[in-house]
């Protein structure tokens, strides 16, 4: 799981009154992506911050040319995300970068990394040495997720 931060993010969000520009590294919000996906430039990495509300499956005709899919968590306790991190993974084998942003918290590192986020952005308040821990503690578990789709039974069996 890598850590970002904002002020060294290489992720920028865009904006403008005429709509986003394009440029290399850009993070546009859902709207902005919808207004510009029919002109931007094949092979200029963009990424795109998914509201938890949006079936991830509308962007399947869009994944080849995202790099990042931000996906939200306005409130800790909303766990929509998780959902949409697995689908991206397991249904739609979407290889690019998958990261938490909003209310992330420390207790909820063992699940993004199963559900498939790979970069998480954490709430100001929270400490990434303990979220590095708290990814350590447990390296098992019984049921299948995005890197071990089988359960724990069924991995052992010959």
């Amino acid at each position: 799981m890598q850590f970002i931060h904002s002020q060294d993010d290489v992720w920028k969000r865009v904006g403008g009154e005429d709509g986003p520009k394009p440029r290399a590294n850009a993070l546009l919000s859902w709207e902005q992506w919808h207004a510009v996906r029919d002109t931007w430039p094949q092979g200029l990495s963009v990424g795109v911050i998914v509201p938890n509300t949006v079936d991830v499956e509308d962007l399947t005709d869009d994944l080849p040319r995202l790099s990042l899919l931000a996906l939200q968590f306005p409130k800790w306790t909303d766990g929509r995300a998780y959902s949409q991190a697995h689908v991206l993974r397991a249904r739609l084998r979407f290889k690019g970068e998958v990261r938490a942003v909003g209310e992330v918290l420390v207790d909820m590192m063992p699940l993004l990394h199963r559900a498939g986020f790979n970069t998480v952005q954490l709430r100001p308040d929270q400490r990434e040495a303990s979220a590095r821990r708290a990814l350590s503690i447990v390296t098992e578990n019984y049921q299948g997720d995005v890197h071990a789709t089988r359960p724990a039974f069924a991995r052992t069996a010959l």
